[in-house]
């Protein structure tokens, strides 16, 4: 099963609909979605490597748009759903401490989630539900998730075919990796 996901993501990375499926994507994992757009990257790049900075481009740019909706829940939405929780939890009290310690480290933060496997959909969440300043949220996004997928393009573009012969003969071991990743980034969002 996981050959022909594989087999028919590479196919639609050729199709006229891909970029508009990895824009898609990249939006939603940004706010809600827990698929990373790597998944449909990675191949799209694999097959035309010609487009990789088309491609890094998009995703970039709809994973800070999808970020920005992200800050929107975070922002507007915490005092309908997340503060009653809290307060169920009896955890409403170390909100503000929270908040401020987060908001202290300014834009760190999200350029680290934005660029590494951790859940960048909890830190948009988490930017606009402390009040982090909008821009800077912004610009680190920018900045996270262009060098995070420029580098993955940059890579794919200048090793494509031997990082494409090991993706397809260990195939297995490339998903359970990622998905250990995925596994471990939500488990820190968990404990902190």
């Amino acid at each position: 099963m996981l050959r022909r996901l594989y087999d028919w993501t590479i196919s639609l990375a050729e199709t006229k609909y891909a970029l508009w499926a990895l824009a898609a994507v990249a939006f939603v994992e940004s706010s809600v979605f827990p698929i990373p757009p790597d998944l449909l990257m990675i191949p799209m790049i694999l097959a035309a490597p010609r487009r990789a900075w088309l491609i890094a481009g998009i995703a970039t740019v709809s994973s800070v748009l999808g970020g920005v909706l992200g800050y929107v829940i975070g922002a507007f939405f915490y005092d309908s759903l997340g503060q009653p929780i809290l307060e169920a939890l009896g955890k409403a009290d170390r909100m503000a401490e929270f908040n401020q310690r987060f908001n202290d480290f300014g834009f760190w933060p999200v350029l680290i989630a934005g660029i590494t496997p951790f859940p960048y959909k909890v830190i948009t969440i988490m930017s606009g539900w402390t009040g982090l300043p909008f821009m800077t949220f912004v610009i680190a996004s920018i900045i996270a998730r262009g060098a995070r997928f420029f580098i993955v393009a940059a890579l794919l573009w200048k090793f494509g075919d031997p990082i494409r012969d090991f993706i397809e003969r260990r195939l297995g071991l490339v998903f359970v990796a990622f998905v250990l990743l995925l596994i471990g980034g939500f488990a820190v969002v968990r404990f902190l």
